[in-house]
């Protein structure tokens, strides 16, 4: 990736939600993004590069979900400042997928095409969806569809509200946690 000027830049804290951690991007950032929902963004976290799909905290904010390298690289400090630097892009990185939904598409055998064929930001959306649950039978559920849906043509897991499809151990009905 080639940094160039970040459209937006700003300082804010790393902060623990739970377990995890995240930086809240300052109200003036978010109101300089081209949605109030999820942004593809290519940045630099103290000058370290990284790609991201920043999240709607449902307050008309945003905020970034660290990872375990970002969070030891920031001294792995609650309340440590981070000068953040942000450029929006449409190309979407790709999403980890988790290894349950890895597993099902494996053993589908014949998905592997249909998978490669998605574009980036509806492989995050069939993620999203399927993580948006903190019950185990409907996590397992959600894999079986996916698997049932793909085979079928659909590119997209459904018309659920992104929204309120969020980390269920960050946000409730699609509002960040810890926001008063």
């Amino acid at each position: 990736m080639t940094t160039t000027t970040a459209d937006i830049t700003f300082t804010a804290n790393a902060e623990l939600l739970g377990a995890r951690p995240i930086l809240r991007l300052p109200q003036d950032a978010s109101d300089q993004l081209p949605s109030r929902g999820q942004v593809a963004v290519n940045g630099t976290l103290d000058g370290t590069e990284f790609s991201t799909v920043i999240e709607p905290d449902g307050r008309r904010g945003h905020w970034i979900s660290l990872d375990d390298d970002q969070w030891e690289a920031l001294g792995a400090k609650e309340g440590a400042e981070v000068e953040v630097g942000l450029t929006p892009t449409k190309n979407w990185p790709e999403v980890t997928v988790p290894s349950d939904l890895r597993t099902a598409l494996d053993a589908a055998g014949d998905l592997d095409d249909v998978w490669s064929g998605l574009t980036p930001m509806a492989r995050w959306e069939w993620v999203r969806w399927i993580k948006a649950t903190k019950n185990a039978d409907t996590r397992a559920r959600r894999v079986e569809v996916a698997i049932s849906k793909l085979e079928s043509g659909k590119r997209r897991p459904c018309c659920f509200d992104l929204s309120s499809c969020t980390d269920p151990e960050l946000s409730k009905s699609g509002k960040l946690l810890g926001l008063s």
